[in-house]
């Protein structure tokens, strides 16, 4: 049996790791931007790389790891062949992913004009099925190393799963800046190294896993007793997934028909990306097996402390961000990416993206926050109606809108959504005892928390109209994001402190219990 699993030391460990990957991811975009802007090799490069991730977190990091899990987690609370059912379900999984593959490699111009149909009328189009071809292998290194990851993350040990991500980056980074020197194509380099970089984050999870004595080699594909309940939980997961990469599929769409703007939705996603991966990544990654196996134990009340301090950390956190992102978008944007062939027009359009995405944040990040209440208890059906529900909504404002406001309809239609999932999630919550509930600590934090943010936002706000000339000023703009960071930073604090949202007392204690 593994030991008990420290919930904030994993908030740390993840998030820790996830911020240094954001920020290769940063440096990266960075760079995709300078070189390609967001002309048609950037967003055939977006659409091509965005096919095996939608695939992966269809399969892997959504269906079969929701399923995965808790599973495994039981298995290893009641020490019960949790090594033997790893893999199996590897072996299971792995199956299906080759046949995917292939048949991806066949269909591919039909998954291109699923993704982006407006490409079909220009040269994007042959370009996209090419890049397709070659980064679309990355599904099957990067769904088995998901799978090893859930299960390293089951057993406590959080830090190789957390960092495997950043090699991606690493190596994408890595390749541009050789393919620069040696005066190679970008777009080919980039797509080149997609399944490169698979096969690495595959290759460190494997090793660590067999460190920890998970000997996962493949083997003939077997249905145990075990794989068919996993295919059952799964199902309605696998369902759910779905509702949610149809909405990503319709905000493409939308996007597909406005040159440049799959690559400024893909800016503004990177920046969000940024406190989402680091916080809602973190939250969603320790919450599922701690609260799983808190469950499988019968205690109750360690469940609904863990769930509130999920909410509280992670709102403490995703408000201010999500502030940030609506009160100075354009310093953001400009400072970060618009150089080389990344246009003022690039950026002025990234950051009208970047506000809406701001106001979804929270609600990006409580939904990793809640739907885990619903996955310890195996419990995918509610999740995929909720689903529905939302996936209906983003359809509507996206289509309807789009007419009227261009693509900015599908940044509406996703941070719409996404308060719809938890309005439902939450609801549907109530009946789940009292691991379910808020305590007093979250119900008394919330709204000084809110109150906080909001005071944040406003002096960022006119801190940004007094250091306008230096935003505006090639040589000077770096320190003056720098000063507005700082200046949001030193607000919040101070306001969340005046205003009790944090207490030193609490926050010494939870350090003390990990």
């Amino acid at each position: 049996m593994s030991a008990p699993i420290r919930l904030l030391s994993g908030f740390f460990t993840v998030g820790g790791w996830t911020l240094i990957s954001r920020i290769m991811g940063f440096a990266r975009d960075i760079m995709i931007a300078a070189f390609l802007g967001s002309g048609p090799v950037a967003e055939a490069f977006l659409i091509a790389f965005s096919l095996p991730n939608m695939f992966r977190r269809f399969f892997a990091e959504g269906a079969f790891n929701m399923a995965f899990i808790p599973m495994f987690a039981k298995k290893l609370e009641s020490d019960d062949g949790a090594g033997e059912f790893a893999r199996d379900a590897l072996s299971g999984l792995a199956a299906v992913l080759i046949v995917l593959t292939v048949l991806a490699q066949l269909f591919m111009p039909w998954l291109v004009l699923a993704m982006a149909s407006g490409f079909a009328r220009d040269d994007r189009f042959a370009l996209a099925v090419t890049f397709g071809r070659i980064a679309f292998p990355y599904i099957l290194f990067i769904s088995l190393a998901a799978l090893i990851s859930g299960a390293l993350n089951a057993m406590g040990k959080f830090w190789v799963a957390a960092a495997a991500p950043v090699a991606l980056n690493v190596l994408f980074v890595s390749a541009m800046l050789l393919g620069d020197l040696l005066g190679w194509n970008i777009g080919q380099t980039l797509i080149w190294t997609v399944p490169v970089a698979g096969i690495a984050q595959l290759w460190l999870v494997w090793a660590a896993a067999r460190r920890e004595g998970l000997r996962l080699w493949p083997r003939r594909p077997r249905l145990t007793p075990e794989l068919r309940r996993l295919a059952v939980i799964a199902a309605p997961a696998a369902l759910a997934g779905g509702v949610v990469q149809v909405n990503l599929l319709v905000g493409r769409q939308v996007a597909s028909f406005f040159d440049g703007a799959i690559a400024w939705l893909n800016y503004a996603d990177r920046l969000y990306q940024l406190p989402l991966g680091v916080v809602g990544i973190a939250i969603g990654v320790v919450l599922l097996p701690d609260l799983s196996r808190k469950l499988r134990a019968g205690d109750d009340t360690g469940g609904r402390d863990a769930a509130n301090r999920a909410a509280e950390f992670s709102l403490a956190l995703t408000l201010p961000a999500a502030a940030a992102l609506i009160a100075i978008p354009g310093p953001l944007v400009s400072t970060l990416f618009q150089r080389g062939a990344f246009s003022p027009h690039d950026a002025s359009m990234t950051a009208n993206a970047l506000a809406i995405y701001g106001l979804g944040l929270p609600a990006f990040v409580l939904q990793k926050v809640l739907q885990p209440l619903y996955f310890a208890r195996e419990d995918t059906r509610r999740p995929f109606h909720f689903a529905l529900a939302a996936m209906l909504i983003n359809a509507v404002l996206a289509i309807g809108l789009m007419g009227n406001i261009g693509f900015l309809a599908s940044a509406i239609g996703t941070s719409a959504a996404g308060w719809v999932m938890v309005v439902l999630l939450w609801r549907g919550a109530r009946n789940m005892g009292d691991a379910a509930k808020m305590d007093r600590r979250l119900r008394r934090a919330l709204p000084r928390i809110l109150l906080s943010a909001a005071i944040m936002g406003g002096g960022l706000w006119l801190l940004a109209a007094v250091l306008h000339p230096w935003l505006a000023t090639p040589g000077l703009r770096y320190l003056a994001l720098a000063l507005l960071v700082a200046g949001g930073i030193t607000v919040y604090a101070a306001a969340a402190l005046l205003s009790g949202a944090f207490r030193p007392s609490q926050l010494k204690r939870a350090l003390r219990r990990g």
